[in-house]
């Protein structure tokens, strides 16, 4: 499956939509205004809470954690040890297998893998409007879980939002 995300919009206080490839409105991330601590929320198209993605506070590596509705831990994404040549980006499942993010997450061109298996796709390539990319999920992955650790790695690469 192919979802359509623009870049720059996850922002405190912004809502956007993530749409699939049909241009059907899928998810709703809601970037919660007057929190201390950078809050994402994360519903599907009729208003539900899906997930809640929350920056971790007094972390020395950047870290967010997402959440269930109720409120217990489902992943939490964070920046892995930096590397000469990259850094390195790891999304640690609660009940499930981690994922390691590799690529260029500034530039929306990286891919999630499990054991060297690539699991889900986020590229710009898809799109030629310029604020766009995509993200192509495997079929047996949590889309959910996928697109949440998405928004928190655009969150983290691009701080200055």
């Amino acid at each position: 499956m192919h979802y359509r995300m623009r870049q720059r919009l996850v922002s405190i206080g912004d809502d956007y939509w993530i749409e699939t490839d049909s241009g059907e409105r899928a998810f709703k991330v809601d970037g919660k205004a007057l929190r201390v601590r950078k809050t994402l929320v994360f519903e599907d198209a009729d208003g539900h809470t899906l997930v809640k993605i929350r920056e971790k506070m007094l972390r020395i590596k950047d870290s967010m954690e997402i959440e269930d509705a109720d409120g217990h831990r489902l992943a939490m994404v964070k920046k892995g040890l930096v590397t000469p040549l990259r850094e390195r980006w790891k999304v640690d499942v609660e009940d499930g297998p981690d994922l390691e993010v590799h690529g260029n997450l500034v530039d929306h061109e990286y891919t999630f893998s499990h054991d060297h298996d690539t699991v889900a796709t986020v590229s710009k390539q898809w799109f030629r409007v310029a604020d766009t990319y995509g993200v192509e999920i495997a079929p047996d992955q949590d889309p959910v879980l996928i697109l949440a650790a998405t928004v928190a790695l655009d969150s983290m690469a691009h701080q200055g939002r």
